[in-house]
């Protein structure tokens, strides 16, 4: 918030930065035009002395987060908007959960392309929106996933209407996975692959990842193997993970405009909460 920002004193980051930025544990990832022979001199030179101050902090443990019982939705006013704001959200499982690549292809389908159902929905058909669209956030523990649009203001309670439909038609196995969906899905994930790694700060977040969560250097190909040979079943699954019974929204907007409607939805309990996410009485 503001007033933690305000709060905060030189002090304060430096604290953080002894405790935090240290070289125990830490792992230097290098692309370019360069050699160990060449680089390891330098990081000698200007890294060599280098040593952490004070002791270590402990390694957080993460834990596990239970799903809301039932879908909550929290208002946002922003008067005079011609557009709301829509976010539905929840969390799943860790990026290094064993079904995480087969996720993020049910993810494409529902919302993580141009031509995902959300999207071509909202935009394409029904004109509501510039663009609707899901994703996945990386996460050593749990990650979030989240679907949203920008809609016109007097489309607000009906879009959400459309995407409470969308997602959990698919998730029941409703309106499943059709081939092409997942066809189109697989070969944007693997055919952008090549062009992905050609510059030196993508080779670098590619590495870095695999450092960060302890993955085989062989990654890369192994995703893309995993991908390729996925199966409509497999994909379907993994679209249960999504849970329409739990999801949090969050809707930025005119309230005036749109506040009644979005209460006769009875997707769930209401909430209005102020700038700060403060509720107001």
């Amino acid at each position: 918030t503001e007033a933690d920002i305000a709060a905060l004193t030189r002090d304060d980051l430096i604290a953080y930065q002894n405790a935090y930025l240290r070289p125990e544990g830490a792992t230097l990832v290098i692309t370019g035009d360069t050699s160990l022979a060449e680089i390891v001199p330098l990081l000698e030179k200007h890294l060599g002395q280098w040593q952490g101050q004070g002791a270590k902090p402990a390694k957080p443990t993460v834990a596990a987060v239970a799903l809301p019982k039932k879908p909550r939705v929290f208002l946002i006013d922003q008067p005079g908007s011609v557009q709301a704001n829509i976010f539905a959200g929840q969390v799943v499982p860790s990026s290094n959960d064993s079904g995480a690549v087969d996720l993020e292809v049910a993810n494409g389908v529902i919302g993580g392309a141009f031509t995902a159902r959300l999207n071509m929905n909202l935009r394409e058909d029904k004109h509501w929106s510039y663009g609707a669209s899901s994703g996945l956030r990386n996460a050593q523990g749990q990650r979030p996933w989240i679907a949203s649009a920008g809609v016109q203001i007097d489309k607000t309670a009906e879009s959400m209407a459309e995407m409470q439909r969308e997602i959990t038609e698919f998730a029941a196995g409703k309106s499943p996975a059709k081939p092409d969906e997942v066809s189109k899905i697989k070969n944007s994930f693997t055919l952008r692959l090549p062009g992905s790694l050609e510059t030196n700060s993508a080779l670098n977040s590619s590495v870095s990842d695999i450092v960060r969560f302890g993955r085989p250097d062989d990654y890369v190909v192994q995703r893309s193997e995993r991908i390729s040979g996925m199966s409509l079943e497999q994909v379907q699954q993994a679209a249960t993970t999504f849970k329409p019974e739990a999801l949090t929204w969050v809707v930025v907007g005119d309230l005036s405009k749109i506040k009644t409607k979005i209460e006769a939805l009875n997707i769930g309990p209401v909430t209005v909460l102020d700038n700060d996410g403060n509720v107001v009485k």
